[in-house]
């Protein structure tokens, strides 16, 4: 960040700042359109829209950090846990700002839970597809990180794991699903390995956790992954997601309260009193909280299996759409609704010039090593056949690529 914009030295108007904002706005992801695949999930439901709006504006300004200073949030926030712990059949849980910090969480916990057991320096055990949230957490906790290569499927390779395991392992690592490939780990053989040689097993369900129990229900085959698995300790799962409220909501669930107990932290020698967190953030806004509530009170389980009804069969189209163009195939054989696209062997088709074209064409997809990534939200059932129409114009006439990055996240 350079300081080309220097601090301003006078106010401006409301109405001033605003149209300048409607200016700058123009030019950002149209998530409404149905034409981006990743940041926003587009639940195409305005009501529900409205509604969180509403629900965001009035606990704008609230502040989480003492829940007992608004009850209304501390029961909020004690009925969201409760969903979730009834839906993934968890012990006990606690909300946060995100998959991030949900992982950071179940990697602290992991991390004192193995110094309580005299391991000193711990580490955590994953394969390559686990998500890059994991590499962080152990690099700013101090956890050393081993990393196993995925198979031919995108899946975690149990196997490799059992043998990369060490008298320093605390915590194994299965997705679901890993965000490259849309593919669900073994989990009952990675839970096995961790519950055999008595260190824990985290599941990231940050992705699927929300969509997973309504994807069950409409009969789609869904290997074990949660904590039915015995083994499973814990689990992340973002309502920011497919639980469909704004952005900063997520859950870290635990199986017993025993191995929650580490995720707290407590202070005394203060000045100021007693300061106590379950999260790592100390202020906590109260909006993501009170969204969350919102969203799963006003869609109940028939408006998540409505909406996960709607995501499968947009999900079902576009696979067999992506299938059918000719020099064209899905990277794995996904599990759930997020995949990679790519050329098939010999195709001659160059799948960033392809991305270029539909660029072009206004639509918005994440570009990975292998090829392009797709996830699908309940609002892209509106728009699978137009897209497949220009993505097999973009194949038949693609030049080559600009070289745009392969980029998940970004740094400013």
């Amino acid at each position: 960040m350079t300081a080309d914009h220097p601090f301003p030295t006078s106010g401006r108007s409301a109405d001033d700042l605003l149209s300048e904002i409607a200016t700058l706005r123009s030019g950002d992801l149209d998530w409404r359109g149905g034409r981006a695949f990743s940041l926003v999930y587009d639940v195409d439901d305005p009501e529900l829209e409205s509604l969180l709006d509403a629900v965001g504006v009035m606990f704008l300004h609230e502040n989480a950090l003492n829940p007992f200073r608004y009850e209304t949030l501390l029961k909020m926030e004690t009925e969201v846990v409760a969903a979730a712990v009834d839906l993934f059949g968890a012990g006990c849980g606690t909300m946060s700002s995100g998959g991030t910090e949900s992982i950071f969480l179940a990697v602290y916990t992991a991390r004192e839970w193995a110094r309580s057991r005299g391991i000193t320096e711990p580490e955590l055990l994953c394969a390559e597809t686990a998500h890059p949230a994991f590499a962080k957490a152990c690099h700013y906790l101090g956890v050393s990180m081993v990393r196993t290569p995925h198979g031919a499927d995108g899946r975690a390779q149990p196997e490799l794991m059992a043998e990369a395991c060490s008298p320093r392992t605390a915590i194994l690592v299965a997705s679901t699903p890993c965000y490259p490939f849309g593919v669900i780990d073994d989990v009952t053989a990675i839970a096995a390995i961790a519950r055999d040689r008595g260190v824990l097993c985290h599941v990231d369900a940050c992705l699927g956790g929300w969509l997973l129990p309504w994807w069950e229900r409409l009969g789609c085959a869904v290997p074990p992954w949660g904590f039915a698995v015995e083994g499973v300790t814990s689990m992340s799962a973002d309502i920011h997601k497919y639980g469909y409220t704004f952005k900063g909501a997520s859950t870290i669930l635990y199986r017993d309260a025993e191995l929650r107990q580490h995720q707290i932290f407590m202070y005394d020698d203060w000045p100021g009193g007693l300061y106590a967190s379950s999260t790592a953030a100390g202020t906590r806004p109260g909006a993501p909280i009170a969204g969350a509530w919102a969203a799963i009170h006003h869609l109940g389980a028939d408006g998540y299996l409505r909406l996960a009804r709607r995501v499968l069969d947009a999900t079902t189209r576009f696979r067999a759409g992506i299938s059918s163009i000719d020099g064209l195939e899905i990277t794995a054989d996904p599990d759930m609704s997020l995949f990679e696209f790519g050329p098939s062997p010999d195709s001659g088709i160059d799948i960033g010039g392809v991305g270029d074209v539909m660029d072009r064409h206004g639509w918005n997809l994440d570009r990975q090593q292998g090829g392009l990534h797709l996830m699908v939200s309940p609002g892209h059932d509106r728009v699978v056949d137009k897209f497949c129409d220009d993505l097999a114009s973009a194949v038949a006439s693609h030049g080559a690529s600009i070289g745009a990055a392969q980029t998940y996240g970004g740094v400013v």
